[in-house]
């Protein structure tokens, strides 16, 4: 299956917290997309891997995406190294997206950089054809996607641009929602954490609608670029 775009999160919830509604809009676009989760985040202070697993299923299932996988590298310990480079360059060749979504190039959590730069550094040694990968006993075409984007998450990053996602607002909060072991719960006796808090759900919305407002609009998300976006002519900016 060839896919538009690909997004990776080196968590169960990264996608849908930092790019839902972008690829809510997408797949309302007709373009297809897939999420590739790195590990199944089974050192979350709340719930356990089997839940999260449970919980990425039905996240999937409100965004629509055509496809989920889970590569199960050791949360908070994985590294970029050969072997972990080798597992997403057969994810890439197999969908061959043109466009790669990925973590936060800076980020409160370890993981969030640390997988953001490995998935980028598999990107590019994934155009190189001196690098044999087999995928169910098929060798495997080199394939680069054509960009990479990192999505924002806790820290507020300066984007290099933003996406209009008025309309698909509800979208990125019910996939965020389907994560409820994670978030606030008021009747919840687990241990506290930084995203339990109410003010961590709201902020959900409005940091959307703050960087909506800097563009005129309701909504939007926004991102940082590997090289230089281009636009085919004025008259298509915002």
């Amino acid at each position: 299956m060839k896919l538009d775009i690909l997004a990776f999160g080196a968590h169960p919830d990264d996608v849908e917290l930092g790019c839902a509604a972008t690829i809510a809009k997408e797949i309302s676009l007709g373009n297809k997309v897939g999420i590739v989760d790195l590990t199944r985040g089974e050192l979350g202070t709340r719930g356990s891997a089997e839940l999260r697993d449970s919980e990425a299923r039905i996240a999937a299932e409100v965004l629509g995406v055509s496809v989920r996988e889970n590569l199960g590298f050791a949360d908070g310990f994985f590294t970029n190294d050969k072997e972990h480079q080798l597992k997403i360059i057969k994810m890439i060749r197999k969908y061959q997206p043109e466009i790669v979504l990925c973590n936060a190039i800076d980020d409160r959590h370890i993981d969030h950089p640390k997988g953001s730069k490995l998935v980028s550094d598999a990107c590019f040694l994934s155009g190189l054809l001196k690098i044999a990968t087999e995928l169910d006993g098929v060798q495997q075409e080199k394939w680069r996607p054509k960009q990479v984007y990192h999505y924002i998450q806790w820290k507020n990053i300066e984007p290099d641009f933003v996406v209009d996602v008025t309309g698909f607002m509800d979208k990125k909060i019910g996939s965020v929602m389907a994560y409820s072991s994670q978030f606030f719960d008021p009747n919840s006796n687990e241990p506290e954490t930084p995203i339990t808090s109410v003010n961590f759900t709201d902020s959900i919305e409005y940091r959307a609608r703050d960087l909506g407002r800097l563009i005129g609009v309701d909504f939007a998300e926004g991102f940082t670029s590997e090289r230089y976006v281009a636009v085919e002519n004025l008259s298509k900016l915002i």
